[in-house]
């Protein structure tokens, strides 16, 4: 049975989702994760847990060792991983609470080190990019939404800037016009790291907001995020357990 690595967002980091939960600490040669490994069972696959920001979202999304978290999981024995992330929706038909299955992402990124090969000391090393969200298993995440009955838009891309600020208006209006679907701050380094190991990444994106390109609203507070997040995150967990349960 393989082993999912998940690295949970705001607030879907609960070792309440899996059984006969154990904490793990480990190090890294990329220095410690970002928190705690919480290591169970769901269905009848193991599954390691992260929480991307530290358990009391101590780490601002540049903070965040995204490396540490990928190598942890990866020499953990994770065959693949599920992240979860809240995001902005650039569209007006990504509606608040919707899921996306991301395909494609922009790096808006500046001051991440998002690259096991700072050196080419060893050899040239550049990664193929071209489609970094695993295909089968994002197929199987857009199965089990159905299963479950939760509306997930197949396909996005992200853009991910370097945070903790967010956008704007003429940056918003920017990524839009860039064929951005949503936006995040840590998705692209994440999965370009995980390209880079070798490890099948998906990652699901929940709206919770419209940035603030659209002038006929108020612009995204942070409090309004958590509160969307909040109201949906069951939705989150109830997909996340159909997903590793069937996951073979």
């Amino acid at each position: 049975m393989p082993t999912i690595g998940i690295i949970g967002g705001s607030g879907l980091d609960n070792p309440d989702i899996i059984k006969d939960a154990t904490t793990l600490r480990v190090d890294t040669p990329y220095g410690n994760p970002s928190s705690l490994l919480r290591v169970g069972t769901i269905g009848s696959n193991r599954v390691i847990i992260i929480a991307r920001h530290g358990h009391s979202h101590e780490y601002s999304p540049t903070e965040v060792n995204y490396r540490a978290n990928i190598y942890a999981l990866k020499h953990q024995g994770a065959d693949c991983i599920i992240a979860t992330t809240a995001c902005g929706s650039l569209r007006a038909e990504i509606e608040r609470g919707d899921f996306v299955l991301l395909d494609q992402f922009i790096d808006f990124t500046r001051k991440r080190i998002n690259t096991y090969h700072e050196s080419f000391a060893s050899g040239a090393v550049h990664t193929p990019m071209a489609d970094p969200f695993d295909s089968a298993l994002r197929a199987h995440i857009l199965d089990c939404a159905g299963r479950v009955g939760v509306k997930c838009h197949p396909r996005g891309t992200v853009v991910t800037i370097e945070g903790p600020r967010f956008s704007t208006r003429a940056e918003s209006m920017m990524f839009r016009s860039w064929g951005a679907d949503v936006i995040n701050m840590s998705v692209a380094t994440e999965v370009a790291l995980a390209n880079e190991l070798a490890i099948p990444y998906a990652a699901i994106a929940m709206s919770t907001d419209y940035d603030c390109w659209k002038t006929d609203e108020p612009p995204v507070s942070w409090e309004k995020i958590v509160r969307i997040f909040e109201q949906n995150a069951q939705r989150m967990i109830a997909l996340l357990r159909m997903v590793v349960e069937t996951l073979k």
